[in-house]
């Protein structure tokens, strides 16, 4: 007659509603570490967060850069020769104006008057190094060498013999000095001038002091108590900042890193904002070859070659630029309430799964409300009346409405919803009483 399925599996678990239940605890280890994780969450949000890093800025990392160089010094190179040499900025210093890169010449080997022609290749080369002919084959190149065979094997000297080549001749003279021959570049100058863009927030700012002293940077040393503003730096300092000795990288060369570092506060007044620099020894040999042409009076061509040691400097520029945003302090500050959250979430676990009496706690933390037996049976019963009424019983159908529109509201439903005999016996009730 009736067939309403229960309410429960109408809806399934699918409509469950979960709502806090809060149970206060007297348990003091608990508590205490509940305490504990909450200042370490504090201290982390205040110290760390917003002390520290800064949470509440918006940042600009990625400024535009200048970078200048100038190296200032003069030196007098005697070489074995004998032969005195004058090197200023413009000889020691390749580029004589640089900007990121810049080569100090600390130490040098000449070899001069080199003309085209063929001559026997240097014992230190190994390719060239020959018993006969056969070992010289024509027009090969000579590994590592100065030119291309000739298909000659010569004597170079009383105790060996080589390949004959066709080259620049005579061969590059390869003795290094016993010591550097600038040593006093330890106490030339390099003037770094740096400014940096910080677009995103319209702040720009340089490495320099502003002031109308002309000599102010002929004569001030960087130092970074006494002269943060100067960028004035002493070679020998520089070297020693970087962990190493003027002398020992001065006759085979090397490279060292400059890094100059930007961190602005913009919410602080602009003169705090000032470069941090940083040295970092990154090889410990370093040279290269040049050569400068000539012609004699003879019309023949001739080149003196230079192989050039000396001290590689690499500048690099880092910064960031932080001023006060709602966005980034409002990221900030949700996420220090989330981890408030967590110090909960981890007493929790604690007090449900370590602890002792954690059954007890779980029976108290977590309560389920009994199922709701008030379902909807009376659209279910109301057909059944009409169902019933609908027999064509004339007054009795009447009747049978009226009983009917008042016994719904106070019928109740079984324990999983309304049953068809539950409802069918309530009829036989209301059928007796009609019916007598």
């Amino acid at each position: 007659l009736c067939s309403p399925k229960p309410c429960s599996t109408l809806c399934g678990e699918l409509l469950d509603y979960k709502t806090e239940k809060f149970a206060l605890t007297r348990n003091r280890r608990v508590g205490l570490l509940h305490r504990l994780l909450q200042l370490a969450v504090l201290g982390y949000v205040l110290g760390w967060v917003f002390v520290v890093r800064r949470g509440y800025q918006d940042t600009d990392a990625a400024p535009h850069v200048s970078v200048v160089t100038k190296l200032k010094g003069v030196s007098v190179s005697r070489a074995e020769d004998a032969r005195r040499r004058l090197w200023d900025a413009a000889d020691f210093s390749r580029p004589p104006q640089g900007e990121n890169v810049l080569f100090l010449v600390t130490n040098f080997i000449v070899t001069d008057k080199q003309v085209q022609g063929t001559c026997p290749e240097s014992p230190s080369v190994l390719d060239g190094i020959c018993r006969g002919d056969v070992d010289c084959p024509i027009g090969n190149p000579v590994v590592h060498g100065n030119g291309i065979k000739t298909g000659k094997c010569v004597m170079y000297n009383s105790t060996h013999s080589t390949c004959e080549i066709f080259g620049w001749c005579p061969v590059e003279n390869d003795t290094l000095p016993r010591k550097p021959l600038l040593a006093e570049a330890e106490n030339f100058t390099l003037f770094i001038k740096n400014t940096v863009n910080f677009t995103k927030f319209n702040f720009s700012k340089g490495n320099t002091l502003q002031t109308n002293d002309p000599t102010y940077f002929k004569t001030c040393i960087y130092d970074p108590f006494f002269s943060p503003s100067c960028p004035v730096f002493r070679i020998r300092d520089m070297v020693e900042a970087a962990g190493e000795t003027f002398g020992s990288l001065a006759l085979l060369g090397g490279s060292i890193s400059v890094r100059i570092e930007w961190d602005c506060d913009l919410d602080q007044p602009a003169a705090r904002c000032q470069p941090r620099y940083s040295f970092i020894l990154l090889d410990r040999r370093y040279n290269f070859r040049t050569a400068s042409y000539y012609w004699d009076s003879q019309q023949q061509h001739y080149r003196s070659l230079l192989k050039l040691y000396g001290i590689r400097f690499d500048i690099s520029v880092h910064g960031q630029a932080g001023k006060f945003g709602i966005i980034p302090a409002a990221v900030s500050f949700g996420t220090g309430i989330a981890f408030f959250g967590t110090a909960t979430m981890v007493c929790d676990l604690v007090l449900l799964y370590l602890d002792a009496k954690a059954d007890f706690y779980w029976k108290e933390k977590f309560e389920e409300s009994p199922p709701d037996t008030t379902c909807s049976s009376r659209a279910v019963l109301q057909n059944c009346c009409w169902g019933w009424g609908s027999l064509g019983w004339g007054a009795q159908h009447k009747r049978l409405k009226a009983l009917c529109a008042s016994s719904l509201p106070t019928w109740p439903c079984e324990k999983q919803g309304c049953t068809e005999i539950k409802l069918f016996r309530k009829w036989e009730v209301a059928l007796a009483m009609l019916f007598p």
